[in-house]
């Protein structure tokens, strides 16, 4: 059924989390990502940022929570040092594990009073929530001592309620970032949870390998490897000419046919183009290749300064080597295609690809590569 009010309003979103209506397709992936969290299943899910795995993550989420299922929920791009993540954390297994177990608030907060540092928790008089912080100062070993006790949290609190529980840890990768040995403790931890599922979301697909592919590693082997690519067309086609039509739109199988020929199926993008779409698209109208076209010409100028910065950071072999994939994907490397996109010596296109898939502007597969925006190829390209 559609929301009330989606046919005076535009259907499309991008930018933030794709739930409910907005979320498309990853059907397949969202029931097994459903099942394996129930199971108690370690899993890993990597793709390029803008492919929908936070959206699939909390898609699972929501109907896990139906269910009875809890699960607490850490971004770690957002928590640049151990502090900052026992406050997440904290905050996290309060509200998503802890609250939902105890009606009352003092109940609830029991089990972090005798955290070996002490939060300072903090009231929000608007909405009433709380918030967790750590203090800077302490030891290594007592942050240490602290992180390993609000990770063993979820286990007891859903263990002795006999509730299946689950911890989501967004951009994983950068737990290198906040401590190189954190993986070891995190490792030491959850190896003795069973019982709960931990889910692993990740970007940097170089650093996710090297964490759960590694043999010398402490996560290697220890996770189902899940990798999410574009989403099929056909699906992708139906919930898009269902959107427009449910919003008094036409949207006939040629255009939509051309806008998913323009994204191929990357879910950012193709949300993104047919929010532009519709906005060139009158009530009661049709989507014509001319409203297509004007609808991408609108899109790289909202993107415009994000390539502009992007560009302006690439030193001159790498502008080169983005010119040449714009033009045409495939093997940089090799001698005819470097003599037709006038490209430098092997060794610099090689080192300016490291670098390009170190940002994830480029992603490289048996040699092949590629741009991974595809607007960004668009706004290259002559």
């Amino acid at each position: 059924m559609m929301p009330s009010g989606m046919n005076s309003g535009n259907p499309f979103r991008f930018g933030s989390l794709a739930l409910d209506e907005a979320f498309t397709d990853r059907e397949e992936e969202r029931a097994e990502l459903v099942s394996d969290i129930r199971n108690g299943q370690d899993v890993v899910i990597f793709a390029p940022r803008r492919l929908g795995k936070s959206s699939l993550a909390w898609s699972a989420i929501q109907s896990l929570s139906a269910e009875g299922v809890l699960v607490a929920q850490v971004d770690l791009m957002t928590t640049p040092t151990k502090e900052r993540l026992a406050s997440a954390l904290a905050k996290t297994i309060f509200e998503q594990i802890a609250s939902p177990l105890e009606r009352a608030k003092e109940r609830a907060l029991a089990p972090f009073r005798s955290l070996l540092v002490q939060p300072t928790i903090t009231l929000d008089p608007q909405d009433g929530s709380l918030s967790f912080s750590f203090a800077l100062g302490r030891t290594a070993a007592d942050i240490d001592a602290t992180l390993e006790r609000l990770l063993q949290l979820p286990a007891e609190l859903g263990g002795a309620r006999r509730r299946r529980t689950a911890l989501v840890l967004d951009e994983f990768q950068e737990i290198v970032e906040i401590d190189p040995r954190l993986p070891n403790l995190l490792r030491a931890i959850f190896q003795q949870q069973p019982e709960v599922a931990h889910v692993y979301l990740g970007s940097r697909r170089h650093v996710m390998e090297r964490i759960f592919n590694d043999s010398n590693a402490p996560f290697w082997r220890s996770a189902k490897l899940v990798e999410l690519g574009a989403i099929d067309p056909a699906p992708f086609e139906a919930f898009l000419v269902d959107r427009f039509q449910a919003t008094n739109r036409g949207l006939g199988t040629g255009v939509v046919a051309s806008l998913l020929a323009r994204t191929g199926g990357h879910p950012y993008a193709t949300q993104e183009l047919a929010y532009a779409l519709w906005e060139q698209t009158p009530a009661e109208g049709e989507a014509t290749p001319e409203r297509l076209e004007d609808a991408l010409a609108a899109v790289l100028r909202s993107e415009h300064a994000h390539f502009s910065l992007l560009w302006e950071e690439v030193s001159p072999v790498q502008r080169l080597v983005l010119q040449a994939l714009a033009k045409e994907p495939g093997h940089p490397f090799k001698a005819e295609y470097r003599s037709r996109h006038a490209l430098p010596p092997a060794t610099n296109v090689q080192k300016a690809l490291a670098a390009l898939e170190r940002r994830e502007v480029v992603a490289g597969e048996n040699g092949a590569y590629r741009i991974v925006e595809p607007f960004l190829a668009e706004w290259l390209s002559p």
